[in-house]
């Protein structure tokens, strides 16, 4: 019997990620904050601690779904960043709407922010101390909510530089090696290969063969209706609209 455990990725580990590291602080910045600078019972202190803790735990779900789709992390890593763009407006309209000044990128305490960040090493084991908030707790705990504001401000830009990377690497990882279902989808050709060189009068519909590269759902012949190549058949996923991955016949 054929296994293709070998085609699991390594997955979860997530605590050590910087970008996981500085999206925690920011969660929890984010409810200290809103809990003495915004009204309770105010829409924009559930949206902002829900949209706080949405980049952190897209970012650790992501890092779990990893070992068996790399879609689903690249996406929820994507929802992550997503997730602290938005809050990033929040705490800009906070400033904006009281008058209170923005700090400029190089403003003193913007660029001292800046530095904590540079001196904490990116892959560090799992930590228990939250060494990292304790860095920055000058400015969480300052009484001048226009500080704190603009400190979560700088976190969010490094966690977003931060998600960035890791986006354009999961990318290109999934554009080199494939995802898991890519694998496993290339496997099983190579075993049906095999299976026809030991059997050739075994051939077997194509369709048996013929899985979307991207869902792993069978592909069917379809002809596209309109355009310059209309009356043209082609592979399409039988997943559409879900899934939208098509090839030429061949």
């Amino acid at each position: 019997m054929t296994t293709h455990s070998s085609t699991l990725r390594p997955h979860g580990g997530y605590r050590k990620l910087r970008s996981f590291q500085v999206t925690e602080i920011v969660y929890d910045g984010t409810v200290s904050f809103c809990d003495r600078f915004v009204g309770k019972r105010s829409r924009t202190h559930d949206q902002m601690v829900q949209a706080a803790r949405s980049g952190r735990q897209n970012i650790a779900e992501g890092s779990r779904a990893s070992a068996t789709s790399s879609q689903t992390e690249l996406r929820l890593v994507n929802v992550a960043r997503a997730s602290l763009d938005e809050l990033l407006l929040d705490y800009e309209d906070f400033l904006r709407q009281r008058g209170l000044p923005a700090w400029g990128k190089d403003d003193p305490q913007a660029r001292e922010v800046r530095r904590v960040g540079r001196e904490n090493p990116i892959d560090q084991p799992d930590r228990t101390d939250h060494s990292d908030a304790k860095a920055y707790a000058s400015w969480l705990n300052h009484a001048d909510p226009a500080v704190v504001a603009n400190t979560l401000i700088c976190l969010i830009h490094q966690a977003n530089y931060l998600l960035d990377r890791q986006i354009a690497g999961l990318e290109k990882q999934f554009i080199q090696e494939g995802g898991y279902s890519e694998r496993l989808h290339a496997a099983r050709l190579e075993e049906r290969r095999k299976q026809v060189r030991h059997n050739p009068a075994d051939q077997s519909d194509r369709t048996d063969k013929m899985l979307c590269q991207v869902c792993g759902k069978p592909m069917v012949v379809r002809a596209a209706r309109q355009g310059p190549n209309a009356g043209t058949q082609f592979w399409g996923c039988s997943g559409y609209p879900e899934c939208k991955y098509t090839q030429p016949v061949t």
